[in-house]
């Protein structure tokens, strides 16, 4: 072939090098697949706290419902 690095006391080529870069940077970048998120919740902006209560039991409610 054509020229290779030594890399600590190793000879590398330089497609493995390329497959090597390209494989951390895409370790690194994508997201992990497999880690849960919490599911979001909805920011209640409420006048009172009557209101907030209400809105909390509905979504409660509806949440529940949506699951079955």
């Amino acid at each position: 072939m054509g020229a290779a690095y030594h890399i600590l006391g190793r000879t590398v080529q330089p497609y493995q090098l390329s497959l090597a870069t390209i494989s951390a940077v895409v370790f690194l970048a994508l997201p992990n697949p497999f880690s849960s998120s919490a599911p979001k919740q909805p920011e209640i902006k409420a006048s009172s706290e009557e209101e907030e209560k209400f809105i909390a039991d509905y979504l409660k409610k509806h949440t529940a419902a949506e699951k079955h």
